[in-house]
């Protein structure tokens, strides 16, 4: 689980969305290891859940056993997601590209399941509440 700050489709047929994550964190790693993930669409009501995934490392906290702790956490598609998301992507990396900081990667949209309505979490939204800084 980690938070993305840097999400762009760049493709209708096939889709295609590029999805930036910083280098030297445990999801670059399982990146490494296994191309397919989750992107999930949060909604503003979850900007709480960004100190855990997004300002912490998963090299020393186990965010999973937290959210499920949390009774926050089904699975789809084999993987554990966010239940109060608003969207879920199941993504393919087929290609990756240095981005400075970030390493950028087109992934091929493999399903996809629309969870709920509402306000998408953004990075304005989480700017103006002081949780990031841009």
């Amino acid at each position: 689980m980690n938070i993305a700050t840097y999400v762009v489709p760049v493709s209708m047929k096939p889709k295609r969305i590029i999805v930036a994550v910083y280098q030297n964190t445990k999801s670059f790693d399982n990146l490494e290891v296994n191309p397919t993930f989750v992107l999930q669409y949060l909604a503003k009501e979850q900007a709480n859940l960004v100190r855990l995934l997004g300002k912490q490392s998963g090299k020393k906290v186990n965010k999973i056993a937290k959210l499920e702790k949390r009774k926050l956490l089904e699975i789809w598609n084999g993987f554990p997601v966010l239940s109060d998301a608003l969207a879920w992507v199941k993504l393919n990396v087929i290609e990756r590209m240095n981005g400075g900081d970030h390493l950028c990667l087109l992934c091929d949209v493999v399903a996809y399941k629309n969870v709920r309505e509402g306000n998408a979490l953004t990075t304005r939204y989480l700017s103006e509440k002081n949780i990031i800084s841009v």
